[in-house]
């Protein structure tokens, strides 16, 4: 029985995926074969030995340490795409919200309870409230990605101008965007010409506060930040520094903290983007289906540690192995039995490799191989 510990609550939906013959869900357990988490932080989580799989449920994996993970052979699993439309519709609703001052015009209304007058009080005030129409504005979506493609094509429908920005973008992400979207190969082209930008890119160590103060010169006078990716790739003091000239109009946040709170022109979220039903059941059947293929088959998809390698099953034996690069020709002449098929690939110095096989693996063999970190045969 496979035990896989639950971090978080995870949508009934997506744990049942896991056939209860062969898996066993708990809440605590000190010896996982697999980790199922939302939003629990492991960075202070000691990785038992045992431990070959993590499944987040969700895109970002900030709260998850990936190197470690990767160094005792535990492959970290996300779900690309399954809270895209959640955050999408968000991400809408944030673009409205930091142009007409909706929010801003309802909590004043709500303070005049108790007064005389207050339908012509609202009539008299509302003035205080206006704010610009989206259609015909322009907006830059920075990250490409399942998010910024949704963003990015119904901006467009709502009769915007759209101009992306993503050096990373893949030719399937291309295809999935509407041919009226810009793409530029220059970011701060992309912030001269947008009212609004939208960010959509990973949190790293390359992102972390890259909007500062010197980018947001760049910017727009009067443009408005949405942030619905990760609240560190913004520096607080650059977009309040930003927000206080005037560069920024308004700075929507998914990801507040302490900074960001009390803060005129900052409309903070409290981290709403993917907490849909939908989305829920969505990352939790995505995360499940992943996490138990890669136990029980030795396929791995959407991996963030490890490279994807998925084999299909001949019937045989089958041999996995996660290592720091090693070469096929070392693995195979020490399995020790022939090879049926293969197949294996390298992403960022960690490699994988599947092998079916006639015969038995010799193991202990295998794990003599230089740089080779982990055997399993399933």
């Amino acid at each position: 029985m496979h035990k896989i510990l639950a971090l978080n609550k995870i949508a009934a939906i997506g744990t049942d995926q896991l056939p209860k013959d062969k898996f066993e869900v708990v809440s605590e357990e000190a010896n996982p074969v697999g980790i199922l988490l939302r939003s629990a932080d492991m960075h202070t989580m000691e990785l038992p030995d045992s431990l070959i799989g993590v499944a987040r449920a969700g895109a970002g994996v900030n709260n998850i340490p990936l190197e470690a993970c990767a160094n005792k052979g535990v492959v970290v699993f996300n779900t690309p795409g399954a809270n895209a439309n959640a955050v999408k519709e968000l991400v809408i609703f944030g673009l409205l919200a930091s142009s007409r001052k909706v929010i801003q015009g309802i909590n004043w209304v709500q303070s005049l309870k108790g007064q005389e007058g207050v339908a012509k009080t609202v009539e008299k005030e509302k003035g205080n409230y206006v704010g610009p129409e989206i259609m015909g504005k322009t907006i830059g979506v920075v990250g490409l990605g399942a998010i910024g493609i949704l963003t990015s094509n119904a901006a467009l429908v709502l009769g915007m101008n759209v101009v992306g920005y993503d050096p990373f973008i893949s030719e399937a992400n291309k295809a999935k965007l509407n041919d009226k979207v810009k793409i530029v190969k220059d970011m701060e082209e992309l912030l001269g010409l947008s009212d609004y930008v939208s960010l959509n890119l990973p949190l790293n160590k390359d992102t972390k506060h890259m909007f500062s103060e010197e980018l947001f010169a760049k910017f727009k006078d009067g443009a408005r930040l949405l942030n619905f990716a990760r609240g560190e790739l913004v520096c607080p003091d650059g977009v309040k520094a930003a927000l206080a000239s005037g560069k920024l109009s308004c700075y929507v946040i998914d990801f507040p903290d302490e900074n960001m709170l009390g803060v005129e022109n900052i409309i903070a979220i409290p981290h709403l983007g993917a907490s849909t039903p939908e989305s829920e059941d969505n990352c939790a059947i995505m995360a499940a289906n992943q996490l138990r293929d890669y136990i029980l088959t030795g396929n791995i998809l959407n991996s963030v540690n490890y490279p994807d390698v998925v084999l299909n099953a001949s019937g045989n034996p089958r041999v996995c192995i996660l290592s720091k690069g090693a070469s096929v020709e070392s693995l195979t002449a020490a399995l020790g039995a022939k090879v049926v098929a293969f197949a294996s690939k390298e992403k960022s110095g960690y490699g994988y490799a599947i092998f079916d096989i006639d015969g038995e693996a010799d193991v202990a063999a295998l794990e003599k191989v230089e740089s080779v970190i982990k055997v399993r045969v399933v």
